[in-house]
């Protein structure tokens, strides 16, 4: 398999470097979308060839094939112009570094040693230094933004959680103002499900208003964070239907328990109060 076959970069147009672009061989490159328009705009960039200055004597290349843009050393930027040449065929000037791809099936850290000897038994002079996995390599490049989402998340939570509390609070210091009033509608027949049933409804209402404001305010407010999120969608529903339903049960428990305490008060004990 070729370079873009092994790094899954989809091939546009032409061809890939394969193992016919050795030393002597016509000199080829693939570019990819960004290069091909900004260079031939809506013409076909097969067939046609670049001039390349750094190596010596000057070379001269034939664009054999179109892959599609992809990012390479910064996931935060844009895609830039980008030229793909085989490093086979030399006459590319010295190289000060080369970074190597390796496709395993399993941990990809268990083949360190096996890829160091095959080194060593090459050439003893290369060193191998700076080996990790693409995920690491990916979080070590996106730390700030996964420190970011940690944080928001806790702070999240940590919001939810004084949202609840506090909700719970707000209803309970309502219902025990209106324990006389509850005292009195059991004083005259009125059931504890009936009793239970009026401050629940006042508090879905309540919280049917809050949910009305709240979700359309954070749907809006997500597109702020889209640029720090690689690979999501800034509305995760599943996140965002979770919050709506802890919230709703949140409200329900608040209303329903304190509720519950005052229908099982005795009528006499709270008319002697008032």
């Amino acid at each position: 398999t070729g370079f873009f076959t092994t790094m899954q970069i989809p091939l546009l147009m032409g061809r890939e470097i394969d193992e016919r672009d050795r030393l002597g061989s016509p000199l080829v490159a693939v570019v990819n979308e960004a290069f091909a328009k900004r260079s031939f705009g809506n013409r076909n960039p097969l067939g046609q060839h670049l001039t390349l200055m750094h190596g010596y004597p000057k070379c001269d290349v034939e664009i054999v094939g179109v892959s599609a843009n992809t990012l390479y050393g910064n996931l935060k930027g844009t895609v830039p112009p980008t030229v793909y040449l085989p490093f086979a065929q030399g006459g590319w000037g010295p190289v000060q570094g080369m970074v190597y791809e390796l496709r395993t099936a399993g941990n990809p850290l268990n083949y360190v040693h096996a890829v160091r000897d095959l080194v060593q038994r090459a050439d003893q002079r290369l060193p191998l230094s700076d080996v990790k996995s693409q995920s690491a390599w990916i979080d070590q490049e996106i730390n700030q933004e996964i420190t970011f989402a940690r944080l928001c998340t806790a702070f999240a939570i940590l919001a939810l959680a004084i949202a609840c509390v506090g909700l719970y609070g707000t209803m309970s210091y309502k219902v025990a103002r209106r324990t006389g009033e509850i005292g009195i509608r059991m004083a005259l027949g009125a059931r504890r499900g009936r009793v239970v049933w009026m401050i629940l409804r006042e508090v879905v209402l309540l919280a049917a208003v809050g949910l009305a404001i709240s979700v359309p305010t954070a749907l809006a407010a997500s597109k702020l964070v889209e640029s720090f999120l690689f690979g999501m969608k800034p509305n995760d529903l599943p996140t965002l239907m979770g919050s709506v339903a802890t919230l709703v049960i949140a409200a329900i428990l608040a209303g329903y328990l304190p509720a519950r305490n005052a229908s099982r008060i005795d009528p006499m004990v709270t008319l002697r109060h008032e």
